[in-house]
């Protein structure tokens, strides 16, 4: 059997692994696919799919027995299952105890500190209460230890009066940071230790949400700072000795320093625009990575931007895309759909890559893709 000939498992078919099933097939690789909603993005184009839970243990256990190459594009997995298939022989790619550590922001965070990657100040805390003793530390952002996505689990804690916002629950208090700009690159690394990153991107946040509204690639930094980017994470990905992706989130600092800010051990939001702008998307890279085969190239072709397409506020039910014929006639613009058949407000529904050689024309392309296009219920 060869790599490409093997039983390939994701645990979670939402729209990452429905980008990852559209690379597979390029390489009729055979994708079996779980998730606990029967209506999930990756229900139709996988090989086979099943319902069931991502965090019961005999479930993902069961799931694991069925499959030679196991892997996630969600963290909220049962790990013990995941050890206890990889004790026995089982490729469980990226590391059940990688995926441990990330699970948890405090186990992260300390894995940062243990390792000299340099990162925001932290503290961590059990309980509202505890956050309390900390007003000196303020302002600050509290993160739920474990369960936290897309957003949620992250609250600003500005001064005493906002304590009552923390989390009765395990969870960071960190240093708020004074940042220029929000970065990420993504890592792939192979079994035998091959890694290639793809060039910085620069992130902007919906200022309510927390979630990524659009981004840039490349990032406009100077030459020092995408070295001291690319370094950090490539550092990052060889502490953890992951095999797979690392999404590496970073602050750049008003300063010129790069802390680490958060990673993700899967394909990322942050790479959706590598479908069209690179050599080797990130979807491809994590087969080549998981599959132990030669990393592709992450040349990108032209600059690009991706904008997420998020539910219009006011707006849940059957979703319907407005403006998506005024975008397809323009050129360098690239839509996907995830294929979620209702929406909600801010969730993701699917994006837009935008591609130009002219920065400035690439920069009014996002601003017209963004005024066009709303995800709004019939």
């Amino acid at each position: 059997m060869t790599a490409t000939t093997s039983s390939i498992g994701i645990l979670g078919g939402g729209q990452l692994g429905l980008m990852l099933l559209q690379a597979a097939i390029d390489w009729n690789l055979r994708i079996h696919i779980i998730d606990p909603d029967a209506e999930a993005p990756c229900r139709h184009l996988a090989t086979s799919f099943r319902q069931g839970s991502l965090t019961d243990y005999d479930t993902v256990y069961q799931f694991g027995q069925s499959v030679d190459v196991l892997t996630i594009e969600i963290e909220k997995v049962n790990v013990d299952a995941l050890e206890a298939l990889e004790r026995e022989g089982k490729k469980v790619y990226p590391q059940p105890a990688v995926i441990r550590t990330i699970q948890d922001k405090g186990l992260q965070k300390q894995f940062f500190r243990n390792h000299n990657l340099p990162t925001a100040d932290f503290i961590l805390t059990d309980n509202r209460e505890d956050v309390a003793r900390y007003t000196e530390f303020l302002p600050a952002f509290h993160k739920l230890g474990r369960d936290g996505y897309d957003g949620r689990g992250v609250q600003r804690i500005a001064s005493a009066d906002d304590v009552g916002k923390a989390f009765d629950a395990p969870g960071v208090l960190e240093k708020a940071v004074d940042f220029a700009k929000e970065l990420a690159v993504i890592v792939g690394r192979n079994e035998q230790g091959e890694l290639m990153t793809f060039p910085t991107v620069e992130m902007v946040f919906h200022p309510e949400h927390n979630l990524v509204e659009y981004l840039f690639a490349p990032a406009e930094i100077n030459e020092a700072i995408d070295r001291q980017a690319q370094d950090i994470a490539r550092r990052t990905a060889e502490a953890f000795g992951i095999v797979g992706l690392l999404a590496v989130e970073m602050f750049l600092t008003k300063d010129g320093e790069v802390l680490v800010n958060e990673v993700a051990p899967r394909p990322h939001n942050s790479g959706h625009h590598t479908i069209r702008a690179n050599v080797t998307s990130q979807y491809e890279q994590h087969w080549r990575a998981i599959l132990n085969l030669p990393l592709g190239d992450t040349t990108a072709y032209q600059p690009a931007a991706m904008v997420n397409l998020l539910g219009a506020p006011g707006h849940t039910g059957p979703a319907r895309y407005e403006g998506f014929e005024q975008i397809l006639s323009m050129p360098g613009v690239f839509p996907f759909l995830y294929g979620k058949a209702v929406t909600k407000p801010f969730r993701k529904m699917g994006h837009v890559t935008v591609m130009d050689t002219d920065l400035e024309r690439l920069r009014q392309k996002v601003a017209e893709v963004k005024q066009r296009v709303r995800v709004v219920s019939n």
